[in-house]
């Protein structure tokens, strides 16, 4: 029987060095080695990571910003040349629970035992602005289900999670594959989850493992409720992306048709209430407009 061998990726992109080096603390103890791919940050990530002198964190510094997909592949071909059973994803601006990957992997074995093809396990996470916990989320016909957790320890089959947190075995992407680069940001993981249970793998959501995680800028509060904000550019990639996916034959109708009610209701509410309110409609439309071209890759527009 294989030992279990985890391998954290931590992707960067002009990090605060403070929130860095808490994050590596954290991570470093439930892990066997740590790579830190690091997107073209102005800062010398590299050199800050070998002045800590820690023998199993280890940096790719890459020249330019290739985006956040092509800053994992590259991170799972280094943990799988290094042994890696499972790989963990983090984005420079999460914090696990210090069991956080301890019980990712119960979880995971638990559902292996049961049967199942384990596409990923991911963690609850606390978004301090935000209504927190966030659900998990599924899909039931053409509706959003948002799964709350039950119990502490509870287990919850969804159709896709947040990259941050994520645990995934190496031989799901052996199978499944990497994450498609031309997306550059957003809808990666919600690509690669789909893709994962086209081909037969499930996702689970583990409620006892947490970490805490900043999704987006900071939120619009709408009739009591904090929204997720980004930047126009951000919106850019995010409605580009969906409409190119909901392009892909092999995706099911009925996620294209409830994905699409909610894009089509952030456009609009985005329109309304994001400031500046022309440049996010402009970005939106234009990301529309690509995803429907097929115009893919790291825009021109900003790279960033």
């Amino acid at each position: 029987m294989t030992a279990v061998r985890v391998v954290a990726i931590i992707v960067t992109y002009q990090p605060e060095l403070q929130a860095l080096g808490t994050l590596l603390s954290a991570v470093l103890s439930q892990v066997e080695e740590v790579i830190v791919v690091d997107n073209g940050s102005s800062i010398d990530i590299a050199g800050w990571l070998a002045a800590k002198g820690r023998p199993h964190l280890h940096c790719i510094a890459l020249r330019t910003n290739r985006g956040v997909a092509a800053a994992h592949n590259i991170g799972i071909g280094w943990a799988r040349d290094c042994g890696a059973t499972h790989i963990v994803l983090f984005d420079h601006d999460s914090l696990p629970e210090p069991d956080m990957v301890k019980r990712l992997l119960e979880s995971a074995e638990q559902m292996v035992q049961r049967g199942f093809a384990v596409a990923a396990v991911g963690p609850r996470y606390i978004d301090a602005r935000q209504d927190n916990p966030p659900p998990f989320i599924r899909i039931r016909g053409i509706k959003v289900e948002r799964c709350r957790c039950e119990h502490p320890d509870s287990i919850v089959r969804v159709d896709y999670l947040i990259s941050s947190g994520c645990l995934i075995p190496m031989t799901t992407l052996d199978s499944v594959g990497g994450m498609r680069e031309e997306l550059f940001i957003d809808y990666v993981d919600i690509e690669w989850g789909l893709r994962a249970r086209h081909r037969g793998f499930q996702a689970f959501g583990a409620c006892a493992a947490g970490m805490h995680h900043s999704l987006g800028e900071e939120p619009i509060t709408f009739f009591g409720r904090k929204l997720p904000l980004h930047s126009p550019l951000r919106h850019y990639y995010h409605f580009r992306n969906a409409v190119w996916l909901y392009r892909q034959s092999w995706v099911p109708l009925n996620w294209k048709l409830a994905d699409g009610y909610r894009l089509l209701l952030k456009y609009g509410f985005y329109t309304l209430f994001a400031r500046p309110r022309l440049q996010h409609l402009q970005m939106m439309t234009l990301g529309i407009w690509h995803g429907l071209c097929g115009k893919m890759g790291i825009s021109d527009l900003k790279r960033g």
